[in-house]
């Protein structure tokens, strides 16, 4: 099983899962060049993806999705709502290529499975990749973490969760008040503190691999969201590097590479 979040931030999302044969995209926001580049540097060919899963229709999401499907005659996979929403700016899709997902959905030996998230988008989701007994957990673009989100990657062993903004950097910044309102709302994006909220609730007593994702540019940095989780985890008795290995995610670059 490999896992590698290629790129992660607001300025877009891509992430790629593989076992043996079977090996997908979770999103597709950056143009198709950038993918090929970044597949490579992970000793992987874009050419042999066998979908691409959509979590919404925003463009950071979705930039490149169609451009891939066009170049490798890749599958697109997402709820009907998310389908209606971006379908008319990714350009034309095969008829075949257009795959409507309403459960999960088998990739050779993996299986994809979509759960809802609250975020401002047509039907926004997560996924949960099933490889054999493992569970990974994509969890990004969402104002808040349900119980019912919680419970569903409790179990993973790794997982990819937003930690998207500083709340005193988000305040005090550059955005209009009705941005600053809408990244604060339950529909918006969760902060450095709410990510380690989250992993605590999530934390089971299994080892995890937590990758920190979805940073803002402009009111966050990687430091400060990496210190902030780090010092409330540890706050609670959580060991970094035994208990959770924590992970910071890139924006412009691929981040770790996880094997198992």
């Amino acid at each position: 099983m490999k896992f590698c979040p290629l790129y992660s931030g607001s300025s877009g999302n891509s992430i790629f899962f593989g076992e043996g044969e079977d090996k997908i995209l979770i999103d597709a926001g950056l143009p198709g060049k950038k993918i090929d580049i970044a597949m490579s540097e992970i000793q992987e060919n874009t050419s042999d993806i066998k979908g691409i899963f959509v979590t919404h229709e925003h463009s950071d999401h979705i930039k490149g999705v169609g451009v891939l499907s066009r170049k490798y005659n890749i599958p697109i996979y997402a709820n009907e709502l998310t389908w209606k929403a971006m379908y008319g700016k990714i350009g034309k899709i095969k008829d075949e290529n257009i795959k409507i997902i309403t459960k999960p959905v088998a990739i050779g030996n993996i299986i994809v499975e979509p759960f809802k998230t609250s975020h401002d988008a047509a039907d926004s989701c997560g996924y949960i990749i099933h490889s054999g007994n493992r569970k990974t957990g994509i969890v990004t673009d969402l104002g808040i973490l349900t119980e019912d989100v919680q419970n569903k990657i409790k179990d993973c062993e790794i997982v990819l969760l937003e930690c998207n903004h500083d709340v005193e950097m988000l305040k005090f910044g550059p955005y209009p008040y009705v941005l600053k309102r809408r990244i604060l709302s339950d529909f918006g994006h969760i902060s450095n503190e709410a990510c380690a909220e989250g992993i605590l609730k999530i934390f089971n007593g299994d080892k995890k691999h937590i990758y920190l994702g979805h940073l803002s540019k402009t009111n966050n940095h990687p430091d400060l969201a990496y210190k902030t989780v780090e010092s409330i985890l540890e706050s609670q008795g959580i060991r970094i590097g035994h208990d959770i290995n924590l992970i910071m995610t890139n924006r412009d670059k691929i981040s770790k590479v996880i094997n198992l």
